[in-house]
C-alpha cells in the first residue's frame, strides 16, 4: 500500500498517510466489511480521501462518494484520489445523506454534541444498508482518557478543525439503531492506546446475528 502514500504532496501529508495505511487497523476492517457489495459507499468525515484510495487498491469497485466540512482537505483528495466512481464534496456530516448506500463513519461522531450525533446515525441509518463507524468510547478507562488527550492536542496542532470533543457511549452509539440492525462490536486498538471501537450495523434482513 506504500503507492497510496506517493500520491499525496511530499512532507507532513504524505508522511502522515503511509503512517496512517500503515498502521492503523480500520482501513483493512471497512475493506472486510464492504468486500462483496456493490452498493455505493458514502463516507462521512472522509478527510483527504484515504479510505477510497485503500479501497481501490484492494480491488473495490463500487461508487464511493466522499464527505467533509474541511474545504481544504477535500480540495486535496480531489487532486489525489478523484477518478471514475470516487466523488467528493464539502458538507455537513449533520445533513441528510446525498445517496442511499453504505455508510462509514470514521472517527467523526467525537466532534459533535450528543444531540448530533443522535442525528448523523439517524440520517446513517435511513440511507444505509450497512453502517460502519469506529470511534472512541466514553467508558472512563485509561484508554479513553488517552484518547481524549491525543484529539486535544490534535485540535490545538490545527490538524483537526473541531469545536469540542464529545466521545459517545456504547448505548448512545447503539440506540439509533435499535430493532431493525444487528451489531458487530470488536476492538479496533492496532498499535495504539487509545480506545477505539469498530460498529458494524447491518438491518436485520441481511440475516447478520447479533454481536
Amino acid at each position: 500500500m506504500s503507492e497510496i502514500a506517493s500520491l499525496y504532496p511530499r512532507g507532513f501529508l504524505r508522511s502522515y498517510v503511509r503512517a496512517k495505511v500503515a498502521t492503523d487497523p480500520v482501513y483493512n476492517a471497512v475493506f472486510e466489511s464492504l468486500h462483496g457489495t456493490s452498493e455505493p459507499v458514502i463516507d462521512v468525515g472522509c478527510g483527504v480521501g484515504i479510505l477510497a484510495l485503500y479501497l481501490r487498491e484492494r480491488g473495490f469497485t463500487a461508487p464511493i462518494a466522499g464527505v467533509d466540512h474541511d474545504a481544504k482537505k477535500i480540495e486535496v483528495a480531489k487532486r489525489v484520489a478523484a477518478s471514475d466512481g470516487i466523488t467528493f464534496s464539502v458538507g455537513d456530516a449533520r445533513a441528510p445523506l446525498p445517496m442511499r448506500g453504505n455508510v462509514v463513519l470514521l472517527d467523526v461522531l467525537h466532534y459533535f454534541t450528543a444531540g448530533d450525533q443522535d442525528l448523523i446515525l439517524r440520517n446513517a441509518a435511513r440511507a444505509g444498508g450497512m453502517i460502519v463507524i469506529r470511534d472512541g468510547i466514553r467508558d472512563g478507562s485509561l484508554r479513553y482518557c488517552l484518547t481524549y488527550v491525543q484529539e486535544t492536542l490534535s485540535r490545538m496542532g490545527g490538524w483537526l478543525k473541531a469545536e469540542r470533543l464529545n466521545f459517545p457511549t456504547r448505548e448512545s452509539l447503539r440506540k439509533p439503531f435499535d430493532g431493525e440492525f444487528t451489531v458487530e462490536e470488536r476492538p479496533m486498538f492496532g498499535r495504539s492506546p487509545f480506545n477505539n471501537y469498530l460498529f458494524v450495523f447491518r438491518r436485520a434482513s441481511s440475516g447478520t446475528t447479533n454481536a
